[in-house]
């Protein structure tokens, strides 16, 4: 195994575990569709910062990715609370929007920047290890994997921090107003790291992949398991297993390696359902029959 293999399978590793976090939340939430609406709607923001500096690797783009992808939020709970359409048609509304706003830019002032449609759908992961960080000449890697690596340690640090908040505005919003606690506040916090995460997968992995990252390892632990703590560490070790298998899929038949990790996601997903349904039957009838 190469060195550039090790660090694409640890990029992957990275970015699922940095998406599983708030995916889990999103999941029990009832909102996995909004991971889709930010990581589309972070891409006139990335336009927009590189405008602004002209440099594909500023911080600058991350900071006006994640504002653009709160603004799609901002309108989509503006909508819903009009109470003119549902969430599901708000999230419908304005995702693309803003997604086809960022092609159309992409498509008219970026054709020579590497700000292509198919990259951005889905990602070319096998280019991080040649975008590498040097300090004083000194190689530490990929800077993807630093990204990603740093944005990992915010999450779980943000999860220790407000993880009985999270915990009890997800169950029951009514009760913790009662004790003191904001679900609108936790709720835009929540959706921040959710395009914080996003905007740093992005250009690494592409839109597809964080999606599947997001919702598809959740709600395959979902149907095993209903505890939040357990959920997170299923959760997580599904994403770690599909980034590893759906890498070496893609490297032995010479494919995409963000498709063949969906697939992978797919399939596990597919199996578990498979697997769990008539445990869930059995038990079901186990309980009526006492």
């Amino acid at each position: 195994m190469t060195a550039a293999q090790i660090e694409i399978q640890l990029l992957a590793i990275l970015v699922a575990l940095a998406c599983v976090i708030p995916g889990c939340f999103l999941v029990l939430r009832k909102m996995a569709m909004i991971s889709d609406a930010i990581s589309h709607a972070i891409l006139p923001g990335i336009v927009i910062g590189f405008f602004l500096h002209q440099d594909l690797g500023s911080p600058l783009l991350m900071i006006t990715a994640t504002a653009s992808g709160l603004l799609a939020v901002v309108l989509i709970e503006w909508l819903r609370q009009s109470e003119l359409v549902k969430a599901d048609a708000a999230i419908g509304l304005v995702f693309p929007a803003l997604f086809s706003l960022g092609v159309v830019l992409i498509s008219r002032y970026a054709e020579t920047v590497h700000l292509d449609i198919d990259a951005v759908l889905v990602g070319e992961m096998t280019f991080a290890p040649f975008n590498r960080w040097y300090i004083n000449g000194v190689d530490l890697g990929p800077k993807a994997i630093w990204v990603m690596g740093t944005i990992l340690l915010i999450n779980l640090l943000l999860l220790g921090l407000f993880y009985n908040a999270l915990k009890l505005t997800t169950i029951d919003a009514s009760f913790a107003l009662t004790l003191g606690l904001s679900p609108q506040i936790i709720h835009y916090g929540l959706m921040a790291v959710t395009s914080l995460t996003t905007v740093g997968a992005f250009d690494a992995v592409g839109a597809v992949l964080v999606i599947a990252f997001v919702i598809v390892p959740a709600a395959t632990a979902y149907l095993i398991t209903h505890r939040l703590s357990h959920l997170l560490i299923v959760a997580s070790f599904i994403a770690i297993i599909a980034s590893i298998s759906g890498y070496w899929l893609a490297y032995a038949a010479d494919l995409s390696i963000a498709g063949c990790i969906t697939v992978v996601l797919g399939g596990v997903f597919l199996f578990t359902q498979r697997l769990t349904k008539p445990l869930n039957r059995l038990m079901q009838k186990h309980v009526t029959t006492n």
